[in-house]
Protein backbone atom coordinates (compact mmCIF):
# COMPACT_ATOMS: atom_id res chain seq x y z
CA UNK A 1 0.00 0.00 0.00
CA UNK A 2 1.33 3.44 -0.97
CA UNK A 3 1.89 5.69 2.04
CA UNK A 4 1.64 9.43 1.48
CA UNK A 5 2.41 12.40 3.71
CA UNK A 6 -0.46 14.17 5.44
CA UNK A 7 0.51 17.40 3.63
CA UNK A 8 -0.94 15.90 0.43
CA UNK A 9 -4.55 15.72 1.63
CA UNK A 10 -5.49 19.42 1.23
CA UNK A 11 -4.28 19.32 -2.40
CA UNK A 12 -6.06 16.03 -3.06
CA UNK A 13 -9.27 17.35 -1.49
CA UNK A 14 -9.28 20.39 -3.81
CA UNK A 15 -8.47 18.28 -6.84
CA UNK A 16 -11.13 15.76 -5.89
CA UNK A 17 -13.71 18.55 -5.80
CA UNK A 18 -12.57 19.86 -9.18
CA UNK A 19 -12.73 16.36 -10.68
CA UNK A 20 -16.29 15.92 -9.38
CA UNK A 21 -17.38 19.28 -10.82
CA UNK A 22 -15.78 18.42 -14.17
CA UNK A 23 -17.64 15.14 -14.35
CA UNK A 24 -20.97 16.77 -13.43
CA UNK A 25 -20.64 19.37 -16.17
CA UNK A 26 -19.12 17.01 -18.71
CA UNK A 27 -15.77 18.81 -18.88
CA UNK A 28 -13.87 15.66 -19.82
CA UNK A 29 -10.62 17.35 -20.77
CA UNK A 30 -10.41 19.35 -17.53
CA UNK A 31 -11.41 16.30 -15.55
CA UNK A 32 -8.54 14.35 -17.10
CA UNK A 33 -6.09 17.15 -16.30
CA UNK A 34 -7.22 17.20 -12.66
CA UNK A 35 -6.94 13.41 -12.41
CA UNK A 36 -3.37 13.60 -13.73
CA UNK A 37 -2.56 16.37 -11.25
CA UNK A 38 -3.98 14.26 -8.42
CA UNK A 39 -1.77 11.40 -9.54
CA UNK A 40 1.28 13.67 -9.53
CA UNK A 41 0.47 14.99 -6.04
CA UNK A 42 0.08 11.44 -4.75
CA UNK A 43 3.42 10.50 -6.31
CA UNK A 44 5.21 13.61 -5.04
CA UNK A 45 4.01 13.23 -1.44
CA UNK A 46 4.78 9.52 -1.20
CA UNK A 47 6.31 8.59 2.14
CA UNK A 48 7.84 5.11 1.98
CA UNK A 49 9.02 3.27 5.07
CA UNK A 50 12.78 3.01 5.46
CA UNK A 51 14.98 0.44 7.17
CA UNK A 52 16.95 2.53 9.64
CA UNK A 53 20.24 1.08 10.86
CA UNK A 54 20.85 3.02 14.05
CA UNK A 55 24.48 3.91 14.70
CA UNK A 56 25.64 6.91 16.78
CA UNK A 57 28.87 7.07 14.78
CA UNK A 58 27.01 7.60 11.49
CA UNK A 59 25.24 10.61 10.00
CA UNK A 60 22.51 9.38 7.68
CA UNK A 61 21.24 11.28 4.68
CA UNK A 62 18.49 13.75 5.66
CA UNK A 63 16.90 13.47 2.21
CA UNK A 64 16.66 11.53 -1.04
CA UNK A 65 18.42 13.01 -4.05
CA UNK A 66 21.75 13.61 -5.74
CA UNK A 67 24.88 14.86 -4.00
CA UNK A 68 25.76 18.13 -5.70
CA UNK A 69 28.80 19.19 -3.71
CA UNK A 70 30.94 18.25 -0.72
CA UNK A 71 32.47 21.42 0.70
CA UNK A 72 34.97 22.29 3.43
CA UNK A 73 33.89 25.22 5.60
CA UNK A 74 36.46 27.23 7.50
CA UNK A 75 33.97 28.21 10.20
CA UNK A 76 30.30 27.27 10.42
CA UNK A 77 28.05 29.30 12.71
CA UNK A 78 25.93 26.29 13.71
CA UNK A 79 28.79 23.85 14.36
CA UNK A 80 30.82 26.72 15.85
CA UNK A 81 33.99 25.68 14.14
CA UNK A 82 35.42 24.14 10.96
CA UNK A 83 32.96 21.88 9.19
CA UNK A 84 32.07 19.92 6.08
CA UNK A 85 28.89 20.35 4.07
CA UNK A 86 27.09 17.82 1.87
CA UNK A 87 24.54 19.44 -0.47
CA UNK A 88 21.76 17.23 -1.84
CA UNK A 89 19.51 18.27 -4.73
CA UNK A 90 15.96 16.92 -4.73
CA UNK A 91 14.17 16.90 -8.07
CA UNK A 92 10.36 16.81 -8.31
CA UNK A 93 10.70 13.03 -8.68
CA UNK A 94 12.53 12.53 -5.36
CA UNK A 95 10.89 11.59 -2.07
CA UNK A 96 10.73 14.92 -0.25
CA UNK A 97 10.46 13.78 3.36
CA UNK A 98 13.30 15.07 5.54
CA UNK A 99 14.75 12.68 8.13
CA UNK A 100 17.07 13.23 11.06
CA UNK A 101 20.69 12.22 10.36
CA UNK A 102 21.39 11.36 14.01
CA UNK A 103 19.64 10.76 17.31
CA UNK A 104 19.76 13.77 19.57
CA UNK A 105 18.24 16.95 20.94
CA UNK A 106 17.51 19.98 18.78
CA UNK A 107 19.55 22.74 20.36
CA UNK A 108 18.67 25.47 17.86
CA UNK A 109 16.34 26.25 14.99
CA UNK A 110 16.75 29.24 12.68
CA UNK A 111 14.60 30.42 9.78
CA UNK A 112 15.84 32.87 7.16
CA UNK A 113 13.75 34.48 4.44
CA UNK A 114 15.34 34.66 1.01
CA UNK A 115 15.16 34.28 -2.74
CA UNK A 116 13.80 31.45 -4.90
CA UNK A 117 16.85 30.65 -7.01
CA UNK A 118 17.14 27.17 -8.60
CA UNK A 119 18.16 24.81 -5.78
CA UNK A 120 21.02 23.32 -7.80
CA UNK A 121 22.85 26.67 -7.99
CA UNK A 122 25.94 26.76 -5.78
CA UNK A 123 24.93 30.05 -4.13
CA UNK A 124 21.32 29.01 -3.43
CA UNK A 125 22.28 27.95 0.11
CA UNK A 126 23.35 31.49 0.99
CA UNK A 127 20.59 33.40 -0.78
CA UNK A 128 17.42 31.27 -0.81
CA UNK A 129 14.80 30.88 1.90
CA UNK A 130 16.20 28.43 4.45
CA UNK A 131 15.28 26.64 7.64
CA UNK A 132 17.98 25.13 9.84
CA UNK A 133 17.88 22.73 12.77
CA UNK A 134 20.93 21.94 14.88
CA UNK A 135 21.03 18.53 16.58
CA UNK A 136 23.33 17.59 19.44
CA UNK A 137 24.00 13.87 19.33
CA UNK A 138 26.06 11.41 21.34
CA UNK A 139 29.14 11.75 19.11
CA UNK A 140 28.77 15.15 17.47
CA UNK A 141 26.64 18.17 16.72
CA UNK A 142 25.21 18.46 13.20
CA UNK A 143 23.04 20.92 11.30
CA UNK A 144 20.53 20.38 8.51
CA UNK A 145 19.43 23.10 6.09
CA UNK A 146 16.08 22.88 4.30
CA UNK A 147 16.38 25.19 1.29
CA UNK A 148 13.68 26.25 -1.15
CA UNK A 149 14.22 26.29 -4.91
CA UNK A 150 12.73 27.77 -8.04
CA UNK A 151 9.59 25.63 -7.77
CA UNK A 152 9.63 24.86 -4.04
CA UNK A 153 7.58 27.44 -2.20
CA UNK A 154 7.07 26.08 1.28
CA UNK A 155 9.29 24.58 3.95
CA UNK A 156 7.57 22.28 6.44
CA UNK A 157 9.37 21.73 9.75
CA UNK A 158 7.42 20.08 12.57
CA UNK A 159 10.07 20.32 15.29
CA UNK A 160 11.65 23.08 17.33
CA UNK A 161 14.46 23.71 19.78
CA UNK A 162 14.15 21.40 22.76
CA UNK A 163 12.58 18.53 20.82
CA UNK A 164 14.34 15.20 20.49
CA UNK A 165 14.77 13.33 17.22
CA UNK A 166 15.55 9.69 16.57
CA UNK A 167 18.01 8.82 13.79
CA UNK A 168 16.07 8.42 10.56
CA UNK A 169 12.92 9.95 12.06
CA UNK A 170 10.76 12.21 9.91
CA UNK A 171 10.64 15.88 10.86
CA UNK A 172 9.49 17.82 7.78
CA UNK A 173 9.66 18.29 4.03
CA UNK A 174 10.08 20.89 1.30
CA UNK A 175 7.30 21.06 -1.25
CA UNK A 176 7.98 20.69 -4.99
CA UNK A 177 11.75 20.54 -5.54
CA UNK A 178 14.48 21.70 -3.21
CA UNK A 179 17.91 21.28 -1.65
CA UNK A 180 18.85 19.77 1.70
CA UNK A 181 22.28 20.20 3.27
CA UNK A 182 24.02 18.33 6.06
CA UNK A 183 26.72 20.12 8.07
CA UNK A 184 29.08 18.01 10.19
CA UNK A 185 32.29 18.80 12.11
CA UNK A 186 35.46 18.88 10.03
CA UNK A 187 36.75 15.83 11.92
CA UNK A 188 34.00 13.66 10.39
CA UNK A 189 34.81 11.47 7.40
CA UNK A 190 32.54 12.07 4.40
CA UNK A 191 31.85 8.73 2.68
CA UNK A 192 29.86 9.91 -0.34
CA UNK A 193 31.00 11.81 -3.41
CA UNK A 194 29.59 14.33 -5.84
CA UNK A 195 27.10 12.82 -8.27
CA UNK A 196 26.05 9.95 -5.99
CA UNK A 197 22.36 9.23 -5.38
CA UNK A 198 21.44 8.98 -1.70
CA UNK A 199 18.41 7.75 0.22
CA UNK A 200 17.03 9.57 3.25
CA UNK A 201 17.38 7.62 6.48
CA UNK A 202 19.46 4.87 4.85
CA UNK A 203 22.58 6.18 3.11
CA UNK A 204 25.51 6.96 5.41
CA UNK A 205 26.94 10.38 4.51
CA UNK A 206 29.52 10.79 7.24
CA UNK A 207 31.29 8.84 9.98
CA UNK A 208 32.30 10.56 13.19
CA UNK A 209 35.92 9.99 14.15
Amino acid sequence: MLSIAADAWPYLAWLGGLIAVSWVFGWCFLGTVFVLLAGFVTFFFRDPEREIKFNPEHALSPADGKVMTVTDIEHDEFIDGPAKKVSIFLSIFSVHINRSPITGKIVARKYRAGKMLPAYKSHASEENERNTIVIQGEKAKVAVHQITGLIARRIVCRVDAGDRLVQGGRYGMIKFGSCTELIVPASAEIVVGEGEMVTGGETVLAIFK
